[in-house]
């Protein structure tokens, strides 16, 4: 079994999600990966990352957050955002499509649903006052050779 990563340790500070996403997707490209796919990962490691900022973090950009992205075989993928914040007193609230710890902020609520949509497994793992680790996995599509 072959397995390829790459880890990231940035502050937490919104200002550094396009540069996580841009490592993470120049990471990914290497493999025979489909664009379509390719955006679905990018989407679901943004909502992974900005909730650890927002949420884990309450937007105090002291904290730190880690990504790493694992390769597989060229066709299992990897991706864990953790934080060291607040951490989710209730994982399976946190989880349901809609809900919101900050209703006053636009699109709140939908950042699982859309990992768990893009996505073929979403684990979290948390504890209060501790942080919170959201491994994602996806399976790519093999390709046929011409």
């Amino acid at each position: 079994m072959s397995e390829n990563y790459i880890k990231i340790e940035s502050k937490a500070n919104i200002k550094n999600l396009a540069s996580i996403r841009l490592c993470i997707t120049s990471f990914l490209s290497e493999i025979n990966i489909h664009f379509d796919e390719l955006m679905d990962i990018k989407t679901a490691l943004s909502e992974a990352v900005t909730n650890a900022i927002d949420h884990g973090y309450l937007e105090n950009d002291d904290g730190i957050i880690i990504t790493e992205a694992i390769i597989k075989d060229d066709e299992k993928i990897i991706l864990k955002v953790v934080d060291f914040g607040k951490g989710i007193e209730d994982i399976s609230l946190a989880m349901t499509p809609a809900y919101t710890s900050k209703p006053e902020s636009e699109h709140a609520g939908m950042g699982f649903t859309i990992m768990e949509s893009f996505m073929d497994e979403v684990i979290v793992d948390s504890r209060v006052d501790d942080g919170t680790s959201i491994t994602m996995t996806k399976t790519i599509k093999k390709r046929k050779s011409n």
